[in-house]
């Protein structure tokens, strides 16, 4: 991706949604982009794993994890699995482990922090539904772009040039 998030809101100011610094760059890119994906849960990656394991088209896993800094939603075999699948990103709204390993995988993880503790596995969370954290609202549908200066989100794609 040659889009940038500076310029996207240099040129978009009026349509694009920024999110708060608060995300770290993990995966091994670190500049990625597509349609918006979601899953809501809370200490419970059972939904993150169901939904990495579908094809991901160039899509981005928006994890809301409630900002959970007491364990990790993604480990190095899920991002694996994602980046074998074809999933463009993942931000997440928690931890994530194996950072050695996920920096190793060739697909754009955003995090809050690591944890070495894994998550429950009750089926607990929801799909696909409108998510806000960091100041944004991540409604599946709409379009993320992801560099190592930010997150920025809009619900059309944006193009310069």
């Amino acid at each position: 991706m040659d889009l940038h998030t500076s310029d996207l809101s240099d040129a978009f100011d009026d349509r694009a949604h920024i999110l708060v610094p608060m995300l770290h760059d993990f995966g091994g890119i670190s500049r990625f982009h597509g349609p918006i994906s979601t899953v809501k849960c809370f200490e419970d990656n059972s939904l993150v794993c169901a939904a990495l394991e579908e094809p991901g088209q160039d899509r981005v896993l928006v994890i809301d994890g409630g900002g959970s800094l007491r364990c990790a939603l993604l480990g190095d075999r899920i991002v694996a699995l994602a980046a074998r699948n074809g999933w463009a990103g993942i931000l997440v709204y928690g931890c994530i482990r194996d950072s050695e390993a996920v920096a190793q995988t060739p697909i754009g993880v955003k995090a809050m922090a690591t944890h070495p503790r894994k998550s429950v596995k009750r089926g607990v969370g929801e799909r696909d539904v409108a998510v806000h954290f960091g100041g944004v609202v991540f409604t599946p549908g709409h379009f993320v772009y992801a560099d190592a200066d930010g997150v920025l989100v809009s619900e059309t794609v944006l193009s310069l040039g």
